[in-house]
């Protein structure tokens, strides 16, 4: 729990009354590698804070899955879409590698939004997802997937060692093959 107030607090100062709080509406659970902590289809109930390990988002299509972006440790994570609408997820979230996270039910997370502190922290993040995934869509659009890696190589280069090919082919929206390809010029 020390490790996510020390995430929270990078957004906004919690009292130590209302973590005191937050922190009982918490269960931590550990995963192991290529767990789906979210279904497509299924509900998503709960919001998350990564601990530590790593994620990834991806959808089917055609028969094939699609990685849609990965979650890096410490962050909190959650089906946006599915769990503020209470409606089907569009997409699974699934362990890369072993993994601690910290849960949240819907109603224990609307409990806690009446806490100023903690009301603030949910919009700030928010709209750091927000800022983020608007990123991905304009590098998906504007950027070529060698542009795409490269990025990663100067930003992350540990994902990259971190993060199955298949999944970081599939991200980039390329075969396997192309992506080893993009990686022995690069390289």
């Amino acid at each position: 729990m020390k490790e996510f107030r020390k995430f929270v607090e990078q957004y906004v100062k919690i009292p130590d009354e209302d973590w005191s709080l937050i922190s009982t509406k918490f269960v931590k659970k550990s995963l192991p590698k290529n767990h789906n902590i979210l279904e497509q289809g299924k509900i998503c109930k709960s919001l998350y804070f990564l601990e530590n390990g790593l994620l990834r988002y991806f959808v089917l299509k055609d028969g094939n899955e699609v990685t849609k972006f990965f979650t890096i440790a410490p962050y909190c994570f959650t089906s946006q879409a599915s769990f503020n609408s209470n409606k089907p997820a569009n997409e699974y979230i699934q362990t890369i590698e072993p993994s601690i996270i910290w849960e949240i039910s819907y109603e224990q997370n609307e409990e806690l939004l009446k806490l100023n502190s903690w009301n603030s922290f949910a919009r700030k993040i928010t709209q750091e997802v927000q800022f983020f995934t608007e990123e991905i869509l304009e590098e998906l659009q504007t950027e070529t997937a060698e542009n795409r890696y490269q990025k990663l190589l100067n930003n992350q280069p540990e994902l990259l060692q971190r993060i199955p090919l298949k999944h970081l082919a599939s991200f980039f929206g390329v075969a396997p093959q192309s992506l080893s390809r993009i990686r022995k010029k690069l390289t």
